[in-house]
């Protein structure tokens, strides 16, 4: 596959894949190597597939330099800043959901949203109960059900108590928070 304005080939594989499945990094004035996502920061970027397990092999034999011909060094804890940062942007997509009113919380109002076929998706927190587990399994049949977070990290951005279940409703804001958190789950291998 030739490479385009929607495709980019990994420094690691060398596979030509979608921007999307893809993390972009660059060098910064004193040679390190960071992330950048938002494609902000000056200078040639460099593209990583989405991956957890890829970005540690891409740190290990540091193929950033040979990829950008030049003496750099991955940033310390490059793989810690990436997955804090993937992390940040799925909880800041959970946070403006609910702002925008595209996000139900509760056991009883997501089976609700996800029977009437209101609901894009659910997030639902790692440390869920088996039984309401169970049950949202149960409706939820072909929907993406999201385990990302603990119940604290979705109080917290959310302003809520016992946080453990929400669904996203349908629309264009659902579709932004499922990037983000498709994007956090690739990474993770999730």
């Amino acid at each position: 596959m030739k490479e385009t304005e929607t495709t980019r080939k990994c420094i690691v594989s060398g596979k030509t894949l979608d921007k999307g499945s893809l993390l972009r990094f660059c060098v910064t004035p004193g040679g390190e190597v960071i992330p950048d996502f938002k494609k902000k920061l000056p200078g040639k970027g460099v593209y990583v597939t989405n991956s957890k397990t890829v970005l540690a092999k891409a740190i290990e034999t540091n193929v950033f330099a040979k990829s950008l011909k030049k003496k750099v060094r991955p940033a310390a804890g490059l793989l810690t800043m990436t997955e804090n940062l993937l992390r940040h942007n799925a909880l800041g997509a959970v946070s403006l959901s609910r702002k925008a009113g595209s996000l139900v919380c509760g056991l009883d109002k997501v089976l609700e949203a996800v029977k009437k076929g209101k609901a894009a998706f659910v997030l639902e927190a790692k440390d869920a109960g088996n039984d309401g587990h169970q049950r949202i399994m149960l409706v939820s049949k072909d929907m993406d059900v999201f385990q990302l977070f603990e119940t604290e990290e979705l109080d917290r951005t959310l302003n809520k108590e016992n946080t453990v279940h929400a669904a996203f409703l349908k629309s264009e804001m659902a579709e932004m928070a499922r990037r983000e958190l498709r994007r956090l789950a690739d990474f993770l291998d999730a």
